[in-house]
């Protein structure tokens, strides 16, 4: 493995009835706490309310910022900035999914920024300050509860982008699996497909000598496996949203990647498609995934066959590396298929008028991934092969 430094600052809070630290937790860092959520979900299962009431009885003044959107816009992250900067907000709460607290990372820094927000997330520009923030998780999928990472849309110039800093840690995030149970079964497999994907990024890559990093991936991946289609048959289910919710969390907090780089190619790819089409990024990824791993397979067919036998029982009984590997990638596809992820670009209604968009917004850095380089032709292949 390669040489390392790990730092993870966030404190987890995990379990049944732990919103009461909130009262604990808020008054460390202020009064004022500007409270961002998404499209309503929260007003709808009753969130919001303990929310308030927790807050209210802790003794913090309450401003809201609500509306944030699946795939966050740049526009709503400069509205809540100048409400932290007008207000003069002492700390932030997210609650909601991913995509809200990718927004509330941003505004954190952007609030302590005097320029454009967008500079942060292009790298025009560096943070060197940051309003605390926590979270209150309502979804698994992302891994932005424990991570410092941010993806963000600018919807006037069709960009999204990833980004992050070490002042883009939450410093507490709570999650108690009673609050996902009201999440819709679409939105459920999105989800699962997203925190699958995040392991899969870290897994392909290039070190040697990973043993306990491959064993780790490798069981995440299989106790989703086996807990996906018992969830999806029972959504109410507390333990099995637990298990899920949890997975999500390890699925991109840094412990996964230790000694190593992923590829994250996959994502790239992906978060230019959902710049010019605004598809759900979870959505974009179940069909990309599985034509990056046929695409790439030559590159190390063993790695492939290695998680085909391990995670998804293939039978390596003469077949070469490749073959297993292959035949991994459609257990893969069958996989999710069955909880009922697209398979296809056309799924989202997207053909290949947009095509050459899509690949120029891929490559403005250039030829990227860490387990093997893509150029435009490679690009080009993998989302006709997507269509």
């Amino acid at each position: 493995m390669n040489a390392f430094s790990f730092y993870n600052p966030v404190k987890l809070i995990f379990g049944k009835g732990k919103l009461e630290a909130l009262k604990k937790e808020m008054p460390q860092y202020g009064k004022k706490v500007l409270v961002v959520y998404g499209g309503g979900s929260i007003k709808r299962n009753g969130l919001y309310d303990e929310v308030m009431e927790t807050l209210n009885e802790a003794g913090m003044e309450i401003f809201e910022l609500g509306g944030v959107e699946p795939n966050p816009r740049i526009s709503t992250a400069r509205k809540g900035a100048e409400i932290c900067k007008q207000e003069g907000i002492d700390v932030l709460l997210a609650v909601g999914g991913g995509s809200v607290i990718d927004c509330t990372k941003l505004i954190a820094c952007a609030a302590k920024y005097e320029g454009d927000a967008w500079d942060l997330v292009v790298r025009k520009a560096i943070p060197v300050d940051a309003l605390p923030f926590g979270t209150v998780l309502t979804l698994a999928a992302t891994g932005s509860e424990m991570n410092s990472g941010s993806v963000i849309t600018n919807e006037e110039t069709q960009e999204k982008y990833g980004w992050g800093s070490p002042l883009s840690f939450p410093k507490f995030s709570i999650l108690d699996a009673t609050y996902t149970k009201s999440v819709p079964s679409d939105q459920t497999v999105y989800g699962i497909v997203d925190m699958m994907s995040h392991v899969f990024e870290q897994y392909f890559n290039n070190a040697t000598n990973t043993p306990v990093q491959d064993r780790m991936c490798e069981g995440v991946l299989a106790a989703i496996i086996e807990t996906a289609p018992k969830l999806m048959e029972d959504l109410e289910s507390y333990e099995h949203r637990e298990t899920i919710l949890f997975a999500g969390t390890m699925g991109l907090n840094n412990f996964l990647q230790m000694g190593y780089r992923g590829d994250w190619a996959t994502h790239n790819i992906e978060h230019a498609v959902s710049a010019v089409y605004d598809i759900p990024h979870a959505g974009g990824l179940a069909i990309l995934f599985p034509r990056w791993m046929r695409h790439n397979i030559g590159v190390n067919p063993e790695r492939f066959a290695q998680l085909a036998i391990r995670v998804f029982g293939v039978d390596p009984e003469g077949k070469s590396a490749e073959e297993a590997g292959l035949e991994g990638i459609e257990r893969l596809v069958e996989f999710w298929t069955s909880l009922g992820a697209p398979t296809n670009l056309a799924d989202y209604k997207i053909d290949d008028s947009q095509l050459d968009t899509i690949v120029e917004k891929t490559m403005v850095n250039g030829e990227f991934g860490n387990f093997t380089k893509l150029n435009t032709e490679d690009v080009k292949k993998i989302l006709v092969e997507s269509l």
